[in-house]
């Protein structure tokens, strides 16, 4: 039997496959850009719920319960996407202030009305964020993207279903 020679090379190359995908860091920032905002969304959405006032209360009082529980899931999908992709999510509340796209949500009491628009804004904003990056993170990891596509999916019908109670025809 003969002795085989393994080239530093192909020891590398074994080592990566020990490993797994390790995301680069364009696509770390690009998730940790998502997270941000979902946290942001997930946060945002308990503050309209506790604070919704008027016509309508109780059905959007529910309705932002389950965007709020579709926001956490998705952050938490994100977050051990980039663990599993050997990278270190950043949930920290100053991280999530300091790096978030959706704008300041308004304190106090709000009507129903108001939080209809602003909801919707701020569901549009997420997924806008995802949309932006998505080719970014489709060219270096397929199978993350399809991850997105899953939350667009998802926050994009919330955005029409509350989007609704304001429209008039």
């Amino acid at each position: 039997m003969t002795s085989r020679t393994v080239s530093p090379s192909a020891r590398l190359s074994e080592h990566d496959a020990a490993v797994g995908f390790t995301a680069s860091r364009q696509l770390s920032e690009a998730l940790q850009a998502i997270l941000v905002d979902l946290i942001e969304l997930h946060l945002q959405g308990k503050q309209a719920h506790w604070n919704l006032v008027g016509h309508n209360f109780r059905d959007l009082h529910l309705q932002l319960d389950n965007i709020v529980d579709d926001a956490r899931e998705a952050g938490d999908d994100i977050a051990e996407r980039m663990r599993a992709l050997h990278t270190v999510p950043d949930g920290r509340s100053d991280t999530v202030v300091a790096t978030t796209t959706l704008p300041k949500f308004p304190e106090g009491e709000l009507s129903v009305a108001a939080v209809v628009d602003l909801i919707t804004t701020r569901l549009y904003a997420t997924t806008a964020t995802m949309r932006r990056l998505h080719d970014g993170v489709d060219k270096a990891d397929p199978s993350t993207a399809d991850i997105l596509h899953s939350i667009i999916d998802t926050l994009e019908k919330h955005a029409w279903m509350v989007r609704s109670e304001n429209r008039k025809v």
